[in-house]
């Protein structure tokens, strides 16, 4: 059986607001599998969103463990996201696990991987997924030449942008916010 895979995840920081969105769009193949998946999650009472990309089920077994360690750490994201890297890294079960996560809280955000990757992007903008790279450079632009918009207008656009390229990402967005 083939794994479901591909998608598209943004997160920018902007104006004191940070906006995570992905698009709706699951694989299996050259098939759409579905086109309305979730992958945008809210932790912590709101105060945390986690975004993710890869396999769904290896994605929602990473979501369980990071929200373990939010819990163990006092809801310290930075601090959750390096445990959760150490163990995704270390662990032989974790270490198979084949996904990567953007967490954002309002004051940060995050890109975590399976080879033990925690960073923290320079300009405020995340994104993962196989129409990524498109939406990073969409969001990049966005906010050097038109600063006037919100967070959540470049998540929104550069998701749209990335749709217009990737095929595995559509236009069937959810995008969440912190202020």
């Amino acid at each position: 059986m083939e794994k479901i895979h591909a998608t598209t995840v943004l997160g920018v920081v902007h104006n004191g607001t940070v906006a995570l969105g992905a698009d709706g769009q699951a694989t299996m193949g050259n098939t759409v599998a579905k086109s309305n998946v979730k992958k945008i999650r809210q932790l912590q009472g709101g105060k945390i969103l986690v975004g993710f990309a890869g396999s769904t089920a290896d994605a929602f077994s990473l979501l369980e463990k990071f929200e373990e360690k939010l819990n163990a750490y006092g809801g310290n994201m930075k601090r959750a996201a390096i445990e959760l890297a150490k163990d995704w890294r270390t662990d032989r079960y974790l270490r198979k696990l084949e996904a990567m996560m953007i967490t954002a809280s309002k004051d940060e955000i995050l890109v975590i991987s399976g080879t033990g990757d925690v960073l923290e992007p320079e300009n405020g903008i995340a994104a993962i997924g196989s129409g990524g790279n498109y939406a990073l450079s969409a969001a990049v632009a966005l906010k050097r030449h038109a600063s006037q918009l919100s967070a959540e207008e470049m998540v929104r656009e550069g998701l749209h942008i990335a749709a217009d390229l990737c095929i595995y990402t559509n236009h069937n967005l959810i995008v969440e916010k912190i202020q």
